[in-house]
């Protein structure tokens, strides 16, 4: 008999275990009580088992019916898998906009605890399911840098290649009568552990995670923040574990990769930026602009450019540094003129060369 490593109390572990092996007959296998089950009873229990015991006969009965090659068993679909893995008693309602699936999902549920039964809702409105529980927004929120506090505070995650970074910040928020800013920060740092244990949640982040919490003076406070960091990390279904506040304030916690996160699977490097999040300012792109031309000029082969470029870039030229092209044009000895394109990504710029506007711009770019 098993105990899944995430039911931690010693006395309910040992209440499964009785249990399991209450029900367990003899030389029939092995029985694992997963993390879902930590609350079952006996009589779930037994009929979970059964049911599995039954399958398994069936699975050895199609083995020696069938010559090899052959699939004796096949995985559960993805509905029952998901099904199978979270959803007990804890929910509150299960809602389904698919009548095929929600079939699929009762047909499942009944053989294994129908008291859930009643918790499986078809939604049949003409809103969006999505959209009528606001799961769409969340969805979104799952992806922005910065996550606030009902306090006033915020939390900003920062995924890197070697790591998460998170930092707490105060925000607006003082506290009554601001006298104790250290009870201030105590109160913003205790709610951004609840918040970062639901967003490593949310959005699936494993691997190495570094929390720069906001510096308290008090030991007993940054225990506290530990503490409660702990417990809501100890509702995680993936192995967490957060280690003692380092010398620098911040705590480093480690949290197990099942898959990767949502932010890897449901977006792509941005073309523009390369993942790095930031591109060219236009005082940096007429900059590089200016050093390309004298490069094009001391080639001696270019007589007349049109230097293309994005709006703001253009505007920039026009409001900072109406000289630019004139002052350009004397020292280059080249016919240059301006174009601004809205298609163009804010750091581009192309140099199309002569009559027939040939793009030169690899040519000259460093």
């Amino acid at each position: 008999v098993g105990i899944s490593r995430k039911i931690e109390g010693r006395d309910q572990r040992s209440k499964l275990r009785k249990m399991a092996q209450e029900i367990l007959p003899k030389n029939s296998g092995g029985l694992i009580v997963r993390t879902v089950g930590e609350e079952v009873t006996k009589e779930k229990l037994e009929r979970e088992f059964q049911r599995l015991h039954e399958r398994w006969q069936s699975i050895q009965e199609s083995a020696r019916a069938q010559g090899a090659p052959a699939a004796v068993h096949r995985e559960a679909t993805l509905i029952s898998g998901v099904i199978r893995d979270l959803f007990s008693d804890k929910f509150e309602a299960l809602r389904v906009d698919s009548k095929k699936t929600y079939d699929e999902i009762t047909d499942y549920v009944r053989t294994v605890d129908e008291e859930l039964l009643d918790m499986v809702h078809l939604h049949n409105g003409p809103e969006p399911l999505f959209d009528k529980y606001g799961v769409e927004e969340e969805i979104q929120k799952a992806f922005r840098r910065q996550v606030p506090l009902k306090s006033g505070g915020s939390v900003v995650i920062e995924p890197t290649e070697a790591l998460v970074s998170i930092d707490v910040n105060t925000g607006r928020f003082t506290g009554k009568g601001k006298k104790d800013p250290e009870q201030t920060i105590l109160r913003t740092n205790l709610e951004a552990a609840r918040e970062i244990a639901k967003q490593l949640r949310l959005r699936d982040v494993g691997g190495i995670i570094v929390v720069d919490f906001i510096d308290m003076e008090s030991q007993e406070n940054r225990d506290k923040v530990l503490r409660e960091l702990r417990s809501h990390l100890g509702r995680d279904r993936a192995r967490t574990k957060a280690f003692e506040v380092s010398n620098l304030g911040l705590i480093e916690m480690t949290r197990q990769r099942v898959r990767p996160s949502i932010f890897n699977s449901l977006t792509a490097v941005c073309s523009s930026c390369g993942g790095i999040g930031r591109v060219y300012t236009p005082a940096t792109v007429v900059r590089q602009i200016e050093r390309t031309l004298k490069r094009a000029a001391a080639s001696k082969e270019e007589k007349s450019i049109v230097v293309r470029v994005h709006p703001e870039v253009a505007l920039r030229v026009i409001e900072e540094e109406p000289e630019l092209l004139k002052r350009l044009k004397g020292r280059t000895r080249l016919d240059l003129r301006l174009r601004d394109d809205p298609l163009m990504r804010l750091d581009e710029f192309r140099l199309l060369s002569g009559p027939a506007e040939t793009d030169v711009t690899e040519k000259y770019a460093a």
